[in-house]
C-alpha cells in the first residue's frame, strides 16, 4: 500500500466511501424469547428492515425490548421469508441514534471472532480514515488500508480525491444460496453522489480509481451509458456478474474476497476470470491474508 503513489499517476481520481460503521447489532427481547437483531437499512415509511436471528419467535405487532437500554423498543411492523423483518422504533433521530450507541454493538463479520463482543478497539479500528456519513453495517473494508500519511503522499504526487456514499448494508454477509447465480438477489444498499462530485468525476481528466467494491457498485449505478456519473441518492442492488459492461472506474483497489462470494464475482467481471484465479492462485501461494483485515489487490480494467 505505501507503492501505491508510485503506481498511480498525477491526474487520477481516488473515488471512496466515505460511510461510517453503525452499532447496528442488538440484543432484543419479546418476553423471554430472545431475538437477534442486525439493522440494514432504514424503509421509507420509517420503518428499519434488518435481520432477525429466531425470527420464527416473532408476529406482526410484537413489541420488542432491547438489552442495554431502557428506552428503547420496536414493535414488528412486518416478516419476510429467510428472518428479515421490519421494525418501527419509538425513537428517531438523535435520540434514535444515542440509544442505539448505548445498546447497539459493531456487526463484526463472523470471521472475526470475540467472545465477549466487539471491544472499544474494533469502534475505532472498525471505521475507514474516510468515514464521515453514519448508516452502514459493514465497513468498505478496502478503505482501511488508508492513513492520513498514505492520503499525503497521494495528494503530494497530484492524485486528487472525492467520496461518496453507500451505507454497506447486512447482506454483504449473506453467502450465495443458489447454483444459478443468476438466481441470487442482494439487498438493496442506500448511497449518495452529490452534484458536486458527480461534477468532480466527471472532469477528472486522469483514471478513476475506485476503492473499493461498495464504490464501484455505486458508481456503475450513477453512470450513464456514455460513463459519465449523474448525481445520485436513492437505493442500488445492483449485481455485477462477469459479462458486465463497466462505465465508470478503470482502477480498483480491492481485499481478496472469499470464493463463491458476491464480491469475488465482481472483481471477476472487472479484471477477468482467468487474471483473478491467477491473482488468487499467486495469493495462496504467497500466503496472503483475506477478509476485512486482509492484503489488498490493485486491478484494471479488461
Amino acid at each position: 500500500m505505501r507503492d501505491l503513489p508510485g503506481m498511480l499517476r498525477p491526474g487520477d481520481l481516488l473515488i471512496a466511501n466515505d460511510t461510517r460503521v453503525i452499532p447496528a447489532q442488538l440484543a432484543a427481547r419479546r418476553g423471554a424469547a430472545k431475538i437477534g437483531i442486525t439493522l440494514d437499512r432504514p424503509l421509507a415509511d420509517g420503518t428499519w428492515h434488518a435481520l432477525a436471528r429466531n425470527a420464527r419467535r416473532l408476529r406482526i405487532g410484537d413489541t420488542l425490548d432491547f438489552d442495554g437500554s431502557t428506552v428503547l423498543t420496536a414493535t414488528v411492523a412486518m416478516i419476510e421469508e429467510g428472518g428479515s423483518v421490519a421494525l418501527r422504533f419509538n425513537l428517531e433521530g438523535e435520540a434514535f441514534a444515542a440509544a442505539l450507541r448505548q445498546a447497539g454493538a459493531l456487526a463484526l463479520p463472523p470471521y472475526i471472532p470475540r467472545e465477549t463482543g466487539p471491544t472499544a478497539a474494533d469502534s475505532a479500528d472498525y471505521q475507514t480514515v474516510f468515514a464521515r456519513h453514519e448508516g452502514a453495517v459493514a465497513a468498505p473494508t478496502a478503505g482501511l488500508h488508508f492513513t492520513p500519511e498514505l492520503l499525503a503522499a497521494l495528494e503530494a504526487k497530484g492524485i486528487g480525491r472525492a467520496t461518496i456514499t453507500l451505507h454497506v448494508g447486512a447482506g454483504t454477509f449473506l453467502p450465495l444460496r443458489h447454483e444459478d447465480v443468476h438466481q441470487h438477489r442482494i439487498h438493496a444498499e442506500r448511497g449518495e453522489i452529490t452534484a458536486a462530485t458527480a461534477e468532480r468525476i466527471n472532469t477528472a481528466g486522469g483514471r478513476l480509481v475506485a476503492v473499493g467494491t461498495t464504490t464501484l457498485r455505486l458508481l456503475e449505478s450513477a453512470a450513464n451509458a456514455d460513463g459519465t456519473i449523474r448525481p445520485f441518492t436513492g437505493e442500488t442492488a445492483l449485481f455485477i456478474l462477469p459479462g458486465h459492461i463497466f462505465r465508470s472506474a478503470d482502477l480498483l483497489l480491492t481485499n481478496f474476497h472469499l470464493p463463491r462470494s458476491t464480491l469475488f464475482m465482481l472483481t471477476c467481471a472487472f479484471a477477468g476470470r482467468d487474471r483473478m484465479r491467477a491473482a488468487y492462485a499467486h495469493a495462496i501461494a504467497g500466503g496472503y491474508r483475506f477478509y476485512s483485515y486482509g492484503d489488498a489487490s490493485l486491478l484494471e480494467r479488461c
